[in-house]
């Protein structure tokens, strides 16, 4: 098959082992970052099996319809990037799995490292003590604080965890059947978003991103904060109301804002709001972005290729392209 693969921003797919899986099919990989129909059009025109690195790329009606060769869509977790609907019309087959039960210890270790750094001022430091200063300032220890999640998942649930082994105050707000489950494993629930978002010292955002989140935290929310709080978001940028981060930050409250996410990406503008806080770490977009996760979820990407290709696919989101 005629495999390609998109925003391998580091060219990292074929030195994995899982990689191997691959082997007698002729595979092109992309290292840059390209939007533009045209552009892609004409780089996936022979393409029959198209692999996805998470949401980097947008795979819409306008390009699938000249993509007359595309048979596979093979990628892992949410799809809110790529037009089902048009795939299944078209004949194009969308494998996705969605790894139940399986949490991305990487992105739940980033966003415990995010909370560090902020609370202790880390990049700061590194930054005075490189320009030849000693201390610019004092942190602030995590212990006895109160760490709030928002969305029990399978990441919230690791950080709740991560939280609770330094010492924190650990509460959750979710909906009611993933508040369920965060009582089940011992953490009490806010009385309300208005209380969560008041009392906690620490806020980390664990949601997807679909219709009914995005925008879930609002300006309002964000003002109810301490003004010495800390905000996370590794999840989406989507969940909090467009601008509102900004501003909040901009009047004080919160105090500091740690993100990995952001509403349009890749981030190249270095005069980004975000990025010109000091109040602000800011990382690209690499919560699951280590060795160990890519040898997890490309192996699974990998095999739903392998399936297909075997006649028995896998995972597939629209299986009415079957019956076609």
């Amino acid at each position: 098959m005629n495999i390609s693969i998109l925003d391998d921003y580091l060219d990292t797919l074929r030195t994995l082992a899982c990689f191997d899986k691959l082997a007698g099919h002729d595979v092109q990989i992309w290292n840059d970052h390209v939007q533009d129909v045209d552009a892609l059009a004409e780089r996936l025109k022979h393409t029959e099996a198209l692999v996805l690195i998470r949401e980097r790329t947008e795979i819409r009606a306008p390009l699938l319809e000249r993509l007359k060769k595309l048979r596979l869509i093979s990628q892992r977790s949410v799809f809110p990037h790529i037009d089902v609907d048009a795939c299944t019309r078209l004949g194009v087959i969308v494998s996705s799995s969605q790894h139940a039960g399986t949490p991305s210890y990487a992105a739940a270790e980033l966003t415990w490292a995010l909370i560090l750094a902020a609370m202790r001022k880390i990049p700061q430091q590194v930054a005075a003590l490189k320009a030849g200063k000693w201390q610019i300032g004092i942190g602030n220890s995590v212990r006895e604080k109160t760490l709030g999640i928002y969305g029990y998942g399978r990441i919230g649930a690791v950080v709740a965890g991560y939280g609770r082994a330094f010492g924190m105050n650990v509460v959750v707000w979710a909906r009611d059947a993933s508040l369920a489950r965060a009582r089940a494993d011992g953490y009490p629930a806010a009385a309300s978003k208005q209380e969560f978002f008041e009392k906690c010292d620490v806020i980390s955002l664990h949601m997807r991103l679909v219709d009914a989140t995005r925008g879930i935290v609002t300006a309002d929310d964000l003002a109810r904060m301490k003004p010495e709080a800390l905000i996370v978001d590794t999840s989406r940028a989507g969940l909090i109301e467009p601008g509102a981060l900004v501003s909040a930050l901009q009047a004080g409250r919160p105090g500091m804002a740690a993100v990995d996410v952001y509403e349009h990406e890749p981030v190249l503008d270095t005069r980004d709001p975000l990025l010109l806080m000091d109040n602000v770490v800011c990382t690209p977009h690499i919560g699951y972005v280590t060795r160990e996760e890519y040898e997890i979820q490309f192996a699974e990407i990998f095999d739903q290729i392998s399936a297909y290709a075997a006649g028995t696919p896998i995972n597939v989101v629209n299986p009415q392209v079957l019956q076609q």
